[in-house]
């Protein structure tokens, strides 16, 4: 005999409820990792703010794990829960652009992709992820890396106001102005101190056409060409925003046929000035001769959307990503000897370079810090042969261990995975963790917001 599935009503709620062997719930349930398979006992698809106060209220009344989807990547897999309620919040995707005050409203729902469109269409951007499908939500409360981050800062740098449904079941919200307690802890504290329904962010005017595309050289030369980049950024101006990616050559039309599927490192460039000022920005890049030059003028949203094809829902995923001080010669002599020789064809090793406006913004401003970070480090790993994720896994953690020892201590929280509560306590240092502690004690005492990178209440 098999269990009855317990079906749960909930009185005014506007948007779509999701449970096992019902219509669309295996649909439902699945997320960009396909390591993640799990069944919650609701999918609660939110319409709106009130929806998530319902959905919210019935996982504590009924004492039900609770897991929030923002809708996008969600790698991790806190995004999905077995038994419990999913705030699955794809059902939100209002977006309101205020061209003269340069303000967005946008709805937790909503993808970078849909995002960058909207706000496109005003000559305006904010700084986003580096994959159109990246969620808004999970990015901005992480603190928000994207191409733009060195002029513009980060996105929890650019947020002005978020609405939260709070453990209790209540709507608040959270600026500078109004509980300003919780907006400090929202920027980076990830989701637990509650869930925001919609995010104020500062615009900037960039667009529709900027500079920018991608390098591509023979890994070969991976070792020349870390250490040419590494010095080339430090010396860069705020506008030039950029990525060092190992990678493998796509089966593209534009990569010949005998270099598809092997190893390759590509820069990825977008320039966050005026688009006629970029090419002279990147010419140092150029003078190393590349395999394959695509950089040109070409619209913002296609440069988001570069590494969309490399990035497909349903890969096995699993990810990792810490911050350093600086990449000695000896560091990148490391890095490059393993990231040159992948056990994927699917994985992406990014060194991604700090400055600029980042590091313009106090480190206790927020709960976001690490600052004056050189290099942020994510480590990629994808594949598709379940049968293969114990050896891309040890992959990605050799790689990553190899580096620890230039690391700054701190690590890059959206992509932290199984690597122990330690690791989120060191993403703050122990100072900023005990606040966040005393924050959490306030907001969510009893730690109903727990499937996330976890900060439990001080008592």
């Amino acid at each position: 005999m098999t269990q009855a599935t317990t079906v749960f009503q909930l009185p005014g709620f506007e948007g779509a409820l999701f449970h096992p062997g019902g219509a669309g719930y295996d649909d439902a349930r699945k997320l960009f990792n396909g390591m993640i398979d799990r069944r919650p006992a609701v999918i609660a698809r939110c319409a709106c703010a009130g929806d998530v106060v319902a959905a919210v209220n019935l996982a504590r009344d009924k004492q039900l794990p609770l897991a929030v989807h923002g809708g996008g990547h969600g790698v991790t897999g806190a995004a999905m829960c077995d038994g419990g309620v999913v705030v699955d919040l794809r059902g939100m995707k209002r977006i309101e652009i205020d061209g003269d005050a340069r303000i967005a409203r946008a709805q937790a729902g909503l993808t970078w992709g849909e995002f960058d469109a909207a706000t496109q269409q005003h000559g305006l951007a904010c700084t986003g992820g580096r994959v159109s499908t990246t969620g808004i939500s999970g990015l901005a409360l992480g603190s928000g890396s994207g191409w733009l981050e060195r002029r513009f800062g980060l996105v929890c740098d650019n947020l002005v106001k978020a609405e939260v449904v709070t453990a209790d079941g209540r709507i608040v919200t959270a600026s500078e102005d109004e509980n300003a307690d919780l907006f400090w802890g929202l920027r980076g504290g990830s989701g637990n101190f509650g869930i925001v329904t919609e995010f104020t962010l500062r615009l900037h005017e960039l667009g529709p056409i900027v500079f920018g595309g991608m390098l591509v050289f023979p890994a070969e030369r991976g070792v020349e060409l870390l250490r040419a980049y590494r010095d080339f950024v430090h010396d860069a101006p705020d506008e030039v925003g950029s990525a060092m990616a190992f990678i493998c050559a796509p089966p593209e039309d534009f990569v010949p046929k005998e270099v598809q599927g092997q190893p390759v490192i590509g820069v990825v460039a977008c320039y966050a000035g005026p688009a006629d000022d970029g090419a002279a920005a990147y010419q140092p890049l150029r003078d190393l001769g590349p395999a394959l030059d695509m950089l040109q003028p070409m619209p913002y949203v296609a440069v988001q959307q570069l590494l969309d094809p490399a990035n497909p829902k349903g890969r096995l995923n699993y990810w990792t990503g810490d911050f350093y001080d600086a990449l000695p010669d000896e560091a990148i002599d490391v890095f490059v000897a393993r990231a040159t020789i992948p056990v994927s064809p699917f994985s992406q090793m990014i060194v991604i370079p700090g400055g600029g406006a980042i590091g313009r913004v106090d480190e206790d401003a927020m709960a976001f810090g690490e600052r004056q970070a050189a290099f942020n480090i994510h480590y990629l790993s994808m594949w598709e042969d379940p049968a293969e994720s114990e050896k891309n896994i040890a992959y990605t953690k050799d790689l990553s261990g190899s580096m620890k020892r230039w690391t700054s201590g701190r690590a890059y929280l959206n992509f932290l995975g199984d690597e122990g509560q330690g690791r989120v306590e060191a993403a703050f240092g122990p100072q900023k963790y005990g606040r966040l502690r005393d924050l959490k004690t306030k907001w969510d005492p009893t730690n109903l917001f727990r499937l996330n990178q976890n900060i439990p209440p001080a008592s």
